[in-house]
């Protein structure tokens, strides 16, 4: 029998004013720090985002989660925070933001697949 491995999630939220606090969950990321594993996804519906957020461009929005997924994925044209080892990339990304990209207080679960389990939540939690 597999043994479960420990992991690290938070939700991405788009905030479009942040002094209000309203929130739409975007995207998560996971990571493992035992595994080796960290895996950002995300997913911007354009009509909902048009109805809340009318002072943002869309692409912008789009153009930085990009750049969060390829500081997730180690992609050394990133910058110096992509060439961080995961956990830190993980705390990087995962840390408190008062910017329209926002990220959930770190959760902690147990799996024996990460990326079952990453889907699986990707698909309650922002789909």
């Amino acid at each position: 029998m597999q043994e479960d491995k420990l992991y690290h999630y938070a939700v991405i939220r788009l905030v479009p004013k942040v002094e209000r606090g309203e929130f739409i969950n975007i995207g998560l990321i996971l990571f493992s720090k035992s595994e080796q594993f960290i895996r950002l996804k995300y997913h911007l519906c354009k009509e909902k985002f048009r109805l809340m957020c009318t002072d943002i461009e869309y692409e912008e929005v789009i153009s930085s989660l990009e750049t969060f997924k390829q500081i997730a994925e180690g992609n050394h044209d990133f910058g110096p925070i992509a060439e961080m080892d995961i956990p830190e990339r993980f705390r990087w990304l995962a840390a408190v933001r008062s910017s329209i990209i926002q990220t959930s207080p770190t959760h902690l679960g147990k799996a024996n697949n990460l990326e079952e389990t990453f889907e699986r939540l990707f698909n309650e939690l922002v789909i």
